[in-house]
């Protein structure tokens, strides 16, 4: 099914048999599952990370070399009391769940960041010269997670349960969170001395565990499953990236080499240039790779260098590298050569990018019909739109959330930091942006919603989910993506509407007083004090009183599919009025999102909760395929 989620109507349905539809981390179980929240979890036993015989690369046991996300983001080992199944579901959520938290803190202190960056600009020194301290939003959330005991990473050896072959990282400080890669600036990750205990017994250390292909060594030779990887050291890393000395055969350097002697693989990541990434770059993991070969020869600066001859092992996941060097800002492809174009543009020039429309299940190929493409909400007659309420009186830009009147509605701050063109810092109960009578100009960060699409992206047909939405480009946590459109109309009158798949009801309320459990949003929020329901009791009764029809005219969102574990969030947002019962719907970006990865977010369905013309409930399997996966749509 490719139409959008339908805010099923909720009274008369017990609070305990309201499936959750939020994120992962509040999820509601049955009620004869555990109960116990993720973070009150007794800790799983600790055992020993790596049994010296798994160590070689031909004991076939590879897998057996990894850790776990503990309660408290911790890395521990795998306990063997867990299947290989339910080990990698658990683990993935939970690398996700390390991930979000990551990026959350990450846009937190990027917003600290600007704010003291305009402060600092206005404190001048005596001789017109600004105050700047350089400051890694990201190095501070590694910091703070080490401070607070969020995360112990324990370097292991072997793939990690939950970071499958392929899994991209838009920074290096992503990695050190997840551990698959513990040292942000050096290339070679390695185990000291120090780490040597009983099981290790009869090895030399110190041993490599993950190498970084970055590309900034001149004498780097890739060639995807064999490498030649130049050691570390002697290199001018903010000149112009040139070797200015020899290297020498100690800590990393050293460590490689000795993996060599001992047959000990290392987990391999290769970095890509990438505009769209606060790091510049994207990293993705290619799998295990054995070392087998080492020599010292001069290079192209003419100092020594070490080399390293680096051979994939077989049986692992099929390289994605090479098929996203295309993605990075650049055009697309030439429209001759991609598989099954049947639209250059579905929205007619309407949007600031085409969308192009591709079928290469159907035979003959079609296009999406029976609807108009719309770049803007329509209103239905008998539905009337609040008048503009006051605006700022910012000029330009908002800048002082201690004297912009619509940053004191976001609790006294802007929901938005400006960097990548504007991303939202967390998901609140509703987002208050300048509108028509703000005195400051189109490209305020807060108004970062109503910007142009600023993703290049495709629609395309599934085997199973019928059309769906993926994007070329990369897209960043908090970035929006697109708007739901249609045609505001009373839900009253949509009741009997029961073909039309592409509903969505604009659920403010319901959604800030977790009527239909989505997740409770992180920060409060300032209403006006003259709004006409405001009384919890009574809306915790109503159902939505309007709803967005996307079945006739809509744009590029009525295509995204349903998941069981989104990487879209919907976030209300109201710019010209305050009244939540006609609040803008507008689509997120959850996690960092790849080229070409599918986008999808929850379409909040109660079970049981659609109804046919006969008066017969109507069931829908679900096909997202996600481990947790609730099997059925509604």
């Amino acid at each position: 099914m490719a139409g959008p989620r339908s805010s099923p109507r909720l009274r008369n349905i017990p609070e305990d048999k309201r499936p959750y539809y939020g994120s992962h981390t509040r999820k509601r179980t049955p009620s004869n599952a555990d109960t116990t929240p993720v973070s009150k979890m007794p800790k799983l036993n600790k055992c020993k990370s790596v049994k010296a015989k798994n160590l070689r690369s031909d004991s076939d046991n590879s897998n057996q070399n990894a850790v776990i996300l503990d309660d408290d983001q911790s890395l521990v080992p795998v306990p063997t009391c867990l299947n290989d199944k339910k080990k990698d579901t658990h683990f993935a959520a939970r690398v996700k769940e390390s991930l979000r938290l990551f990026n959350l803190l990450y846009l937190q202190f990027v917003q600290e960041e600007e704010k003291r960056c305009k402060k600092e600009q206005n404190g001048r020194e005596p001789n017109g010269d600004v105050k700047r301290r350089t400051k890694r939003p990201d190095l501070k959330v590694i910091s703070e997670m080490f401070k607070k005991s969020t995360l112990k990473p324990e370097r292991t050896f072997g793939h990690l349960p939950g970071i499958e072959v392929g899994r991209q990282f838009f920074s290096r400080s992503e990695m050190v969170v997840v551990g698959i890669h513990g040292r942000w600036l050096n290339g070679i990750d390695y185990i000291g001395d120090s780490y040597v205990q009983d099981e290790f017994k009869g090895y030399t250390f110190p041993l490599a565990v993950a190498v970084v292909l970055s590309g900034q060594y001149e004498d780097d030779v890739d060639n995807s499953e064999e490498v030649v990887y130049t050691g570390q050291g002697g290199h001018d890393l903010l000149g112009k990236k040139r070797q200015i000395k020899d290297q020498e055969l100690k800590r990393g350097n050293l460590a490689l080499k000795n993996n060599m002697e001992q047959s000990i693989p290392v987990r391999v990541v290769r970095g890509h240039k990438c505009q769209a990434s606060y790091s510049n770059k994207v990293y993705t993991y290619d799998g295990l790779y054995k070392v087998v070969q080492f020599w010292a020869e001069k290079g192209a600066a003419g100092f020594t260098v070490f080399k390293y001859r680096l051979k994939r092992l077989p049986n692992q996941p099929e390289l994605i590298s090479n098929q996203v060097h295309f993605i990075g800002g650049g055009k697309h492809k030439s429209q001759s050569v991609i598989p099954g174009l049947v639209c250059k543009d579905i929205s007619n020039g309407q949007e600031s990018k085409p969308i192009l429309v591709t079928n290469v299940i159907d035979d003959p190929p079609l296009a999406p019909e029976g609807f108009t493409y719309i770049k803007s909400i329509q209103v239905a007659r008998n539905v009337k739109i609040p008048p503009n309420g006051p605006g700022c009186n910012c000029k330009e830009k908002c800048t002082n959330p201690k004297t912009c009147s619509c940053a004191r509605l976001n609790n006294h701050d802007f929901p938005y930091v400006s960097q990548d063109g504007g991303r939202l810092v967390e998901p609140m109960d509703v987002v208050f942006e300048c509108g028509p009578q703000c005195g400051c100009g189109p490209k305020c960060v807060n108004r970062t919603s109503m910007q142009e699409l600023k993703h290049r992206l495709e629609v395309y047909r599934t085997p199973e989910k019928g059309w769906a939405v993926r994007s070329w480009d990369y897209i960043l946590p908090g970035s929006p993506v697109c708007e739901y459109v249609g045609v505001i109309r009373r839900s009253d009158e949509l009741d009997n509407v029961s073909e039309n798949d592409y509903i969505f009801e604009i659920d403010g309320w319901q959604t800030m007083n977790e009527i239909e459990g989505r997740e409770r949003r992180l920060r409060d929020v300032s209403l006006p004090h003259n709004h006409a329901v405001r009384k919890k009791g009574k809306i915790s009764e109503c159902a939505p009183e309007f709803s967005i029809d996307a079945g006739s005219f809509g744009n590029v969102a009525r295509f995204i599919n349903h998941s069981c574990e989104p990487n879209l969030f919907v976030q209300c947002v109201l710019n010209s009025h305050h009244d939540l019962r006609l609040a803008r719907v507008v689509l997120f970006a959850a996690d960092s999102i790849p080229p070409m990865q599918e986008l999808t977010y929850d379409y909040g369905y109660v079970l049981d909760s659609v109804v046919g013309p006969d008066g017969k409930i109507k069931k829908s399997p679900c096909y997202c395929g996600e481990p947790s996966c609730r099997k059925r749509l509604y």
